[in-house]
């Protein structure tokens, strides 16, 4: 189990970081605002206002660092603890579907395709010829006293010394 997930981290590295980097800036530049806002909005139990909100979100928007001061100097560090936990949780599910939508869809996935590992230990040679016909690859020839189809498709160039 360890090292299945040690190998989806290490395919997904790229991903991870982009992701936890875009939940740091959204944290400092929108979570905690809006943490500043509900909080001032609902402060002293009179209720959340809603014109009280927008009007501190939209003040404090340009310096969250300073609206996340005030708002701890206060005593509403559970606010932006239960915004932060809140945002986290639906930005988690966001990437979890995104990731999950855009995942890869080929079952050839570390493969090389149109290579030689189709066959192995002579297998191959139920079908080719190793000494002699049309040169495939290094000791692969197709035979031309084959019976069915012997068409070849040369793809790349031929280089003459």
């Amino acid at each position: 189990m360890a090292g299945n997930l040690k190998n989806v981290i290490e395919e997904n590295k790229k991903s991870i970081i982009i992701a936890v980097i875009l939940w740091l800036v959204l944290t400092i530049v929108l979570v905690m605002p809006v943490a500043f806002g509900i909080f001032g909005a609902t402060y002293k139990g009179h209720g959340f206002n809603m014109s009280i909100f927008m009007q501190l979100v939209g003040k404090t928007i340009t310096s969250p660092f300073s609206a996340f001061g005030e708002t701890l100097s206060r005593g509403g560090f559970g606010v932006f603890l239960a915004t932060e936990i809140g945002f986290t949780l639906v930005f988690a599910m966001i990437i979890v579907i995104a990731k999950l939508r855009n995942g890869t869809k080929h079952e050839y996935k570390d493969m090389e395709h149109g290579s030689s590992d189709w066959s192995r230990g002579g297998s191959q040679y139920q079908i080719l010829n190793k000494n002699k016909g049309i040169i495939l690859a290094e000791n692969n020839y197709l035979p031309v006293d084959k019976r069915g189809n012997v068409n070849v498709l040369v793809v790349g160039r031929i280089r003459f010394w």
